[in-house]
């Protein structure tokens, strides 16, 4: 398994672990000019909850692969954090921001894979 799928593995469990809600994964490989390789987006109920997903995504990461983000943004008001692995870009919403910028459209050519709600 090459390392940007342990990447995206990693990342989808912990934020499982955390109980993250609406967990997409967007294949961007076949896209020209695409920003990375894949997005990852999913939902928190409140900020802190979101802020608890950037947490447990940030360790879980550097300990399994010992990398920190390039890049992170919003982790103040938590109502939408990302962060820039390079080859993944990871999208944390509370609900209402997730429908108003509904990214999973802006990239419809895509292929999106849905992962299950761990309840």
């Amino acid at each position: 398994m090459d390392d940007t799928k342990i990447l995206i593995n990693t990342i989808v469990e912990a934020l499982q672990d955390k109980k993250g809600r609406k967990i997409v994964t967007m294949d961007m490989t076949k896209l020209e000019n695409s920003i990375c390789q894949y997005f990852i987006i999913c939902q928190g109920n409140t900020p802190t909850q979101v802020s608890s997903l950037s947490d447990s995504v940030w360790d879980k990461v550097y300990e399994r692969m010992h990398e920190k983000p390039l890049g992170a943004v919003g982790m103040q008001e938590a109502r939408w954090i990302a962060m820039d692995y390079g080859t993944v870009m990871l999208h944390i919403f509370v609900p209402e921001i997730r429908a108003y910028y509904n990214i999973e459209n802006l990239w419809a050519d895509a292929a999106l894979t849905e992962i299950p709600d761990i309840l």
